[in-house]
């Protein structure tokens, strides 16, 4: 069976809605600009972890519209509530407080005007592609014979005509992707959340389907009135989107707001484009900074969180960027396409040396430092020594753990004593993760060991004599 879809020129066989107006043409000519009038009004939105008052947030406070003809993307790293958001706005869950209203309508519940692409397909496999996409209008009840045309024109369109009796299974997931994209269109949305329907692909599948989308909203046979992009690709961001929410972390709120005002179709190679890439890799990995002897502040101490990366991928990018023909200095962008490295984990561990003071990150381009380079030309007693001195300079909460231990009579102390102390300035999985990367980082250091049976931090055998 031939699996390529055919040209996606195809169109629906229906006129555009009204308010979509008539649309230039992508290749050779502008998309309509976005129309002024919000579709989506996001005001004061926060979300707890759970009911109790003072567990940490989720979201804090988040405004935000989406105007109608408008594509929009949050982009944030993990843990910066932008999947929260989607969710909150589709009606598929209850914020803390603040209000979402779609087409003036306040959003209690799933939302009539509200259609969703996930990351993970999410098609049922005993149906065919056929009855995949009837799903949606099957639950408004919308009668057979109108269902069956609306489900056929929405295929047709999206390149899968002649697959209509296909199961998933049968499907690449570029074509089972393009599925979920219809089974959405059908509904003609008012507005259509897109939570990194991308992220699934293969890199050149990605790319065609992405593409395509595009071609298909320039061209206006796109029945929605705007779209909204969940995406932690900085470049896909750029790529698709009329403005850009920049999301920070830990609790998600927006950071930044880009107005992308590149001309269509967008060229990656283009210098206005790399650009712009580079200034966002900047503003996400911005954090304020931890300055040396920052150790003696407790409050600094229980309040930074720390990502868990290795010591290995942390000594292999100072390696990477120290070597030819970086040299000390690369552009994150192409050290992501490189190493086939996603942008939201390169963004991590570039943060984490940053975070250590042995790179800054600076419009797109990690610049080591001395002590960077040195480390990564180094033998490995040199490499621990190096690391020891910036966990204990840059790290308050190794410092923190370290004096507790020194203090003890037995030099031991549980788990529970530090974990309880974290938590109460960050979720107890965020306190998780940052306890696991402290001990993974503390035992290459040699500041300070743990006991996994008996969860029990302790100084080393030498120290304890």
């Amino acid at each position: 069976m031939n699996l390529t879809p055919k040209s996606l020129r195809t169109g629906l066989g229906t006129s555009a809605p009204a308010d979509l107006g008539t649309a230039g043409v992508l290749h050779g000519g502008t998309r309509p600009p976005p129309s002024g009038v919000p579709i989506l009004t996001v005001r004061g939105v926060s979300k707890r972890y759970d009911a109790d008052p003072d567990s940490p947030l989720v979201l804090d406070h988040v405004d935000m519209t989406v105007d109608r003809r408008e594509i929009v993307a949050l982009l944030g790293r993990s843990g910066s509530g932008k999947s929260t958001l989607l969710r909150i706005i589709a009606g598929l869950l209850s914020s803390t407080s603040g209000q979402v209203a779609v087409a003036g309508k306040p959003v209690s519940g799933p939302a009539n005007d509200v259609a969703m692409v996930f990351q993970s397909f999410a098609l049922f496999p005993w149906l065919t592609v056929l009855e995949n996409v009837q799903v949606g209008l099957e639950a408004r009840n919308v009668p057979a014979a109108e269902m069956r045309k609306r489900a056929l024109a929405a295929i047709d369109l999206i390149g899968l005509d002649g697959f209509e009796n296909a199961y998933p299974r049968e499907l690449s997931g570029g074509m089972r992707q393009r599925v979920g994209f219809a089974r959405a269109l059908v509904l003609d949305p008012g507005i259509l959340l897109l939570d990194e329907p991308f992220s699934a692909l293969d890199v050149l599948t990605a790319e065609t389907v992405r593409t395509d989308f595009l071609d298909l909203w320039g061209d206006g046979r796109l029945a929605i009135g705007a779209v909204l992009l969940v995406t932690h690709n900085i470049e896909e961001a750029v790529q698709m989107c009329d403005r850009i929410l920049v999301m920070s972390s830990n609790p998600g709120r927006v950071a930044a707001e880009i107005e992308v005002t590149l001309p269509h179709p967008r060229v990656r190679t283009d210098p206005a484009f790399r650009q712009l890439v580079d200034h966002i890799y900047g503003l996400m990995t911005r954090r304020p900074k931890v300055a040396p002897g920052a150790a003696d502040t407790m409050a600094a101490g229980l309040s930074l969180q720390l990502p868990h990366v290795s010591t290995n991928v942390l000594a292999g990018l100072m390696e990477l960027v120290d070597g030819a023909p970086h040299n000390g200095v690369a552009d994150l962008p192409v050290i992501s396409s490189a190493l086939q490295m996603s942008t939201d984990d390169l963004l991590k561990v570039a943060e984490t040396l940053q975070m250590l003071g042995f790179a800054e990150v600076v419009e797109g381009d990690i610049r080591l430092a001395p002590a960077a380079r040195q480390f990564a030309q180094a033998e490995l007693d040199v490499r621990k020594r190096l690391f020891a001195d910036h966990l204990l300079q840059r790290i308050p909460l190794a410092g923190h753990i370290r004096r507790v231990l020194q203090e003890r009579p037995n030099h031991r102390a549980p788990r529970p004593r530090f974990e309880t102390e974290l938590e109460d300035h960050m979720s107890e999985a965020v306190a998780d993760e940052t306890l696991k990367a402290m001990i993974s980082w503390a035992r290459y250091a040699e500041i300070f060991a743990y006991d996994g049976d008996t969860e029990q931090f302790h100084l080393d055998a030498e120290e304890d004599a």
